[in-house]
């Protein structure tokens, strides 16, 4: 028997979080994405221990402040991105700047020289792991999807989808339309 899944990243790696500090006895608060407050100092023998539970998951602590700010920056964005209503009134670039409380260029600097790729490529690889996500879910239509993640029009959203992926929005439901069926008559 095949089982399809969906899963919400950010609620699973909390679950894991949790489910880890609190196997360990390590008091915390959650604070923002990717970010724990841990109340009681730690042993490092406990710390090393945490480390290692977490790396089961492909979840790492970070400790390089630049890191740090690469990973505040793509956990904004992926928080805009899925969730519409933290989508900003102001541009992405103010938003970034208010929210992480640094000038603009220094985040674009600090992201395209870790990462190598600019912040907006990374929005826009984003909302398409967004639109494929809902397109499979088949519970919206192109339109609201493309209102949903903040495209201009569904053209916008299809030129941009197809420059990623190589395929159309259209050919993508196919696509998986196939796949569900041949995985159906097995």
């Amino acid at each position: 028997m095949k089982l399809n899944y969906n899963y919400d990243g950010n609620i699973a790696c909390r679950t894991i979080l949790q489910d880890q500090l609190e196997k360990l006895n390590i008091s915390y608060q959650l604070l923002d994405l990717g970010q724990i407050e841990i109340s009681d100092n730690i042993s490092e023998e406990s710390f090393d221990e945490l480390q290692t539970s977490l790396k089961r998951f492909a979840i790492h602590i970070i400790d390089n402040p630049k890191a740090q700010l690469i990973q505040k920056i793509k956990d904004a964005i992926i928080e805009i991105v899925y969730n519409k209503d933290k989508f900003p009134n102001t541009t992405i670039s103010q938003y970034l700047s208010d929210k992480l409380n640094y000038r603009y260029g220094y985040i674009t600097n600090v992201f395209s020289e870790y990462t190598y790729t600019s912040i907006e490529n990374f929005i826009i690889i984003q909302k398409i792991e967004r639109a494929k996500k809902l397109i499979i879910e088949e519970k919206l239509s192109l339109t609201e999807i493309s209102y949903e993640l903040n495209y201009s029009s569904v053209a916008y959203l299809s030129t941009q989808f197809k420059k990623v992926t190589g395929l159309t929005p259209s050919m993508f439901k196919r696509v998986i339309d196939k796949r569900r069926k041949l995985s159906n008559t097995e």
